[in-house]
């Protein structure tokens, strides 16, 4: 069998609270899902249509059993997801109060997915599959840091095609600068990197200065940086060809050595946007994988993050191919 994608990283129990616009204090119930960037990129693209793997670990708990089960009635193939004895399995909760507040509460003291090994992952179908999905936040501690630089060379020496979603979790990182040492070394195994400008100024800059961590926007002066930084990097002879620039609302980017190409995003209501970025990530995917052009692939992205804000919870409002195709052809078409 011939896997489209297998995406490398986190997965966790998402509690999602029911009731919309109440603090967190006074939540009384809350919906349960599967979260974890690269694991809701593999529930999204399943859900459009590709053959994915997850790769990831649970623990033995009934969280691991709950993820298992969810991520197999996705569609998503789960039987290179190992248990790991004696760890817990990752978990987070998550507030609604809509359009600008959405409080992430994570527990992931020794997670189980941070002990991926390099020998779980000779066990993966590399050769017949097309693409790997990498997440930045893999790369933050833990065993899998060695099992995913070890599967982005195997990616390289077999010539899939290499995608990075640049997944800051500022949290998760001992010292904020080994986020961009860490990105920078990744981008010169990778073909196409995917992330929001806050992402990649911290990912690019010489002075990474925890702009998320500390909820800041960049200033005019730190977006010029950030483009510039990105020219070069995607003119450099080795490495990035591709850097997909998310600006939220505003739509994203694409530039490559030979052009850049804008496209707007759809004006919609936000409910919720946990997961827009996941939704983003598995439209372009997809579509690229399906010979889209990059115009076409980034609206069909653009597309399914507009649906995903505009829903309750993260990967149950992962939308299918029919969705967006009937969303897009409501704004004006391709």
């Amino acid at each position: 069998m011939t896997y489209d994608l297998i995406t490398v990283g986190r997965a966790n129990m998402d509690l999602f609270a029911q009731q919309i616009g109440a603090d967190f204090e006074n939540v009384s119930s809350f919906d349960a899902m599967v979260g974890g960037s690269p694991t809701n990129i593999a529930i999204g693209t399943a859900r459009l249509g590709l053959q994915v793997i997850a790769f990831t670990a649970v623990g033995t708990d009934r969280v691991g059993d709950f993820i298992l089960r969810y991520l197999s009635d996705a569609g998503v193939v789960t039987g290179f997801i190992p248990r790991v004895e004696g760890k817990l399995t990752s978990l987070a909760l998550i507030g609604i109060k809509p359009p600008a507040e959405f409080p992430l509460s994570f527990y992931r003291e020794d997670p189980a997915d941070i002990y991926l090994t390099i020998d779980h992952a000779r066990d993966l179908p590399l050769a017949s599959t097309r693409a790997v999905l990498l997440s930045g936040n893999v790369y933050s501690r833990g065993r899998v840091v060695a099992t995913a630089d070890w599967m982005a060379d195997e990616a390289v020496r077999l010539d899939l095609l290499r995608f990075v979603d640049l997944d800051l979790r500022p949290l998760e990182w001992a010292d904020h600068r080994d986020y961009g040492r860490a990105m920078r070394r990744l981008f010169a195994r990778v073909d196409v990197a995917i992330g929001t400008e806050e992402e990649f100024h911290e990912a690019l800059s010489a002075e990474p200065q925890r702009i998320m961590a500390r909820g800041m926007e960049l200033n005019d002066e730190q977006h010029d940086e950030v483009v510039g930084a990105v020219g070069e990097l995607v003119a450099a002879d080795e490495g990035v060809a591709a850097v997909v620039l998310k600006h939220g609302p505003g739509g994203a980017s694409v530039l490559t050595a030979d052009e850049t190409v804008d496209v707007p995003g759809f004006p919609v209501t936000v409910v919720n946007t946990v997961g827009a970025g996941d939704a983003f990530a598995s439209g372009l995917i997809t579509k690229r994988l399906e010979g889209w052009n990059w115009f076409e692939a980034v609206r069909f992205a653009n597309a399914c993050g507009a649906l995903v804000v505009t829903r309750h919870g993260c990967s149950s409002a992962l939308p299918t191919e029919p969705e967006v195709m009937a969303f897009i052809d409501d704004h004006g078409g391709l």
